[in-house]
This record gives C-alpha cells, structure tokens and sequence, in this order.
C-alpha cells in the first residue's frame, strides 16, 4: 500500500506558548453528518437540519455494533462564530467526534475573509509555479539487511497532486500561516483527548492542488508503518463545488466497519483524522482544480521511536559493504 510521504518537518520550538497567547475565535456554523446507515440515513439527517445541503456525508466511527442506529453526533457550540473560543470548539466538538468516530468536519472554519484570504495566495503559489509532483514514501531495507530507511518516488499513476511545502512566514503566506496557527490552537486545546497521543510537533502545511484532469490519489494509509504522525488535518479551498460535476470526493473507509465516508472538498471546511491504519482513504478523480492545505501532527514517543530507527537504518546502511548493497522490495 502507498504510504504518503511525512515531508518535512516544521520548527515548533514554543509552539505551544505561542498557540495559547493567541487564541482565536471562530466560526462554529458547520453540521456533523453522519453516513453510518447509508444515503437513506444521510438524506433523513439532511431533511431534518437547517443547515446548509452540501453533500457533507461523513462517516463517522460508532462505538456501536455494527447494523445497529449510530449515537448523536457531539453538538457543536452554538452562539456566533466571533464568540466561540477555539478551546470550547476543541473541548466540546473535536475532541469527542475523534474519540468516537475517528475523524471530524468542521465547517466555516476560518469564516469567509481569511478563507479567501489563503485562497488567493494558494491561487498565487499555483500561478507562481511552486508546486511540484507529489511523492510517495516507501520502506527499503538497506544493504540487504533488516532495517528500514524510505525512498521517495513519483508515480501520478497512484497520485495525481502537485504540492509545494509551506511554512507560514514565506512571503505572500502570511493567511496560510494564519490557517495553520489556528489549527495548531485547536489541536493544542485537544490534548489529554486524543486516544493516549501526546502531540509535540507537526510537518509544515502541504499545500496541494489537483489540476482538474481526472487525476486523484488512490487508497492509501498516510502513517501505516509507525512515522509518528497521529493526526491528520486537511483544510479545503474549492468554492461552488459539486461533487457530481467535479467529483474529487476524499472517501474514507473506517476500519472494521461496511461503511463510507464521502467528504466533499468545500470551501472552509476543516476535516480532521487519526493518521494511522484505522482510515484508508482515497481522493477520487478530481475534474476541477481542487485545492487543499494538509498539516499532519506528531505523537511524542512514536515520533522519537521512528527517528531511532531511521537512525539505526542509516548507521547499518553506512557500514554495509557496497557489494552487498541492493534497493531492496518496494
């Protein structure tokens, strides 16, 4: 299985320090739909809300047993979205919907002037030429020997995307790193509730576009082998988007269950999911210039367990003698 690749990683020294002193408010308007029972139970749940009919069918992880009814979704705080602390949103609506479900949609995450904001520079990276293929991570052995070290291809016949790696203080990405300290303050007001992860970094903000020619990204684990990433944040730029007409629908396929989760890549929306086994997901064919912004988050102890045994891999790699050294399986 295609591994996507960690990329780099970002300088987070006091990270923490500078998420709290800068807790921001925002919208809190999207819906959590659940698509445990199929399109009937979807189209039921969309009847009976006021909210907006976008298609957001997301499944989500039920404690329940498998053909019984899912619980309710955690509520999102209501009230305007200047007035709702990042921590309450965290508190009473990320963290639970990951603890039950495995993955979460926030919609009007940033609220419409910073979305467009980061929109246009993403629009500007993209004229600019910054992106480059997207590349896949897969484990060699080296020397022909047991340890593991990655390589990175390209293969578009895996995936499509072209991507470009953002830090936030780049000039023209003063709104993506907007974006990204506001994801940072979510994640942060989560901790003690992720599962047992205690988080101590992430990568920069992979900034990705599909350029509309019926490429995707077929299913694939983004941390099967252990790299430490534990949670996985993507935030979607695409206005007017109609799944039917654009496709490019990310669908996940939650472990142990016969169900689908058919995430439509909306303007403002922020979904976020565990990293691991628990969500193979695929992006389908994408007929429209489809963007997105991906910040993947680290767990502490799997993080430094993965460091060590790239630095093992590395050593043993350096020490083989060059006529034993082969590429190993792919």
């Amino acid at each position: 299985m295609a591994e996507e690749e960690a990329g780099p990683e970002s300088e987070l020294v006091g990270w923490r320090r500078r998420a709290m002193g800068r807790e921001s408010r925002g919208a809190v308007g999207g819906l959590l739909w659940l698509a445990l029972s199929g399109p009937a139970e979807a189209k039921r749940r969309r009847a009976e809300t006021s909210g907006p009919a976008e298609g957001e069918g997301a499944a989500k992880r039920a404690r329940a047993g498998p053909g019984s009814e899912p619980p309710p979704p955690p509520q999102e705080p209501e009230g305007p979205a200047e007035r709702v602390p990042v921590s309450r949103l965290a508190r009473d609506y990320v963290a639970p919907c990951l603890a039950c479900y495995g993955l979460c949609v926030k919609d009007g995450f940033l609220g419409e002037a910073l979305g467009a904001r980061v929109l246009a520079e993403v629009g500007g990276l993209h004229r600019g030429g910054k992106f480059r293929a997207g590349q896949l991570a897969s484990p060699r052995p080296p020397g022909g020997g047991t340890g593991t070290t990655t390589t990175t291809t390209t293969s578009s016949s895996i995936r499509g995307d072209q991507i470009a790696w953002v830090e936030g203080r780049e000039p023209g990405c003063q709104a993506i790193g907007a974006l990204v300290a506001r994801v940072d303050q979510l994640v942060l007001h989560c901790a003690g509730r992720l599962g047992g992860y205690h988080v101590s970094g992430r990568t920069k903000a992979m900034v990705a576009c599909y350029p509309g020619n019926g490429m995707g990204y077929v299913r694939h684990v983004d941390n099967p082998n252990g790299d430490g990433r534990c949670v996985t944040c993507i935030y979607y730029l695409n206005r007017h988007w109609d799944s039917k007409v654009h496709g490019g629908i990310l669908q996940i396929y939650p472990e142990g269950r016969q169900v689908v989760a058919n995430i439509e890549p909306i303007f403002d929306r922020l979904l976020l999911f565990w990293s691991d086994r628990r969500n193979p997901h695929e992006v389908k064919p994408a007929y429209a210039t489809r963007y997105a912004i991906t910040v993947w988050y680290f767990d502490a102890k799997e993080r430094a367990e993965a460091k060590g045994r790239h630095r093992l891999a590395a050593a043993q790699k350096d020490e083989a003698p060059a006529t034993t050294q082969t590429n190993g399986p792919t």
